[in-house]
Formats: C-alpha cells, sequence, structure tokens
C-alpha cells in the first residue's frame, strides 16, 4: 500500500504526536517523522520551519483534541455528580497501559516548558472546572471552585494508579476514588445545610 503524496498538517500532526508518546518529545526528528508520514524531510522543514515549531504545532494538536474530548464527554453526561464521574472516566480513557502513561508525562513536561502550551493548559483547566462545576449546580452547599477541587482529586488519582497500574484497571481506579471524592463532599456539604 503506498502513501499518498500530500498529507494535511493534521494527518502530519498526528503522526508527529504518536511519535512523541510512543518515545518520547526527543524521539520527534523531521527524518523519523518523514517516515512516519511518507513525507520527504524537506516539506516538513517548509511546513513547520523547525523542531522547535513542530514540537509546539504537535502539542498544540493535541490539546485541540483534548478540547474536543472534554467538550463531547461533557455534552454526553447529566448535569449530577455522578455525571461529572462520568465525563472525568472518559477523560481518563485512551491512556493505554503504564509505559504509554509514562510516556505521556514526558509530553506533559514539554507543555510545562512553552508558555503557549501552558497557557492552553490553564485555559483547559478553567473550561473542565466549570465543566465540573456545573454537575453540582443542584446540589446545596457545594464550594465555589468544587469543579476544580475534583479535577485535582482526578488528576491525583491518576497519579496515584500509575503507582500500582496492575492492581486495578485504570478507569476502575479512577471511578472508584471520584466516587468516593463525591461521597466525601456531598456528606459534608449536607451536614452544613
Amino acid at each position: 500500500m503506498t502513501r499518498p503524496k500530500t498529507q494535511s498538517d493534521e494527518q502530519v500532526l498526528e503522526a508527529a504526536y504518536r511519535l512523541m508518546h510512543a518515545d518520547g518529545p526527543e524521539a520527534l526528528t523531521f527524518e523519523k517523522l518523514a517516515r512516519a508520514s511518507g513525507l520527504s524531510g524537506s516539506t516538513l522543514v517548509q511546513r513547520f520551519r523547525n523542531k522547535t515549531l513542530l514540537k509546539q504545532r504537535t502539542l498544540l494538536y493535541a490539546w485541540d483534541g483534548l478540547d474536543r474530548k472534554t467538550e463531547q464527554a461533557a455534552a454526553s453526561v447529566p448535569r449530577t455528580p455522578a455525571g461529572a464521574i462520568g465525563l472525568l472516566v472518559a477523560l481518563s480513557s485512551g491512556y493505554g497501559d503504564i509505559e504509554s502513561y509514562a510516556e505521556g508525562l514526558l509530553v506533559l513536561r514539554e507543555d510545562l516548558r512553552d508558555p503557549m502550551l501552558r497557557a492552553r493548559g490553564a485555559a483547559w483547566k478553567t473550561a473542565l472546572g466549570r465543566m465540573l462545576a456545573d454537575c453540582f449546580a443542584g446540589v446545596p452547599g457545594m464550594p465555589d471552585d468544587i469543579g476544580l477541587l475534583m479535577a485535582a482529586h482526578w488528576q491525583g488519582s491518576l497519579l496515584w494508579w500509575s503507582f500500582d497500574p496492575y492492581d486495578m484497571d485504570l478507569a476502575a481506579y479512577v471511578e472508584h476514588s471520584l466516587t468516593r471524592f463525591v461521597s466525601a463532599v456531598t456528606k459534608t456539604s449536607a451536614r452544613r445545610s
């Protein structure tokens, strides 16, 4: 099977992201991307100029995908605390095994190094926090920042899972952890009311 001679930037960025995620950010080179995309190295340099810009465009492409995934997951769950759990469980899919998850953390390191990518992360945090808070709108006594508190708990549960990934499936671990979180905050809120 032969590859098409031309590929859209989106197709090339998807190939670049797969390379970064599989082998770490430093594995993304024009040479490897040329092999993965079927385009010549010179064509890729014309499109992306240098490795720094290629990496940045690749990660901006990944943020666009995460924004879409988040919006789709939020639209598919009820606006209830159980819906908030469902949203975060849905966002927990696709990490793969522990090796893939660990490589993903190396990619996250690149996001933290680049101010533009950090800004995308901050915007996603705000949007996700708002979506999660909307799921608690009908629960009296919830703190204003319940969405961010839940998102922080979710991120922590992902990290804690990674230390012992063979004990429980990631989605099950996240769901169990978030269910306990929601139970604790709603009980506390009910006592205050």
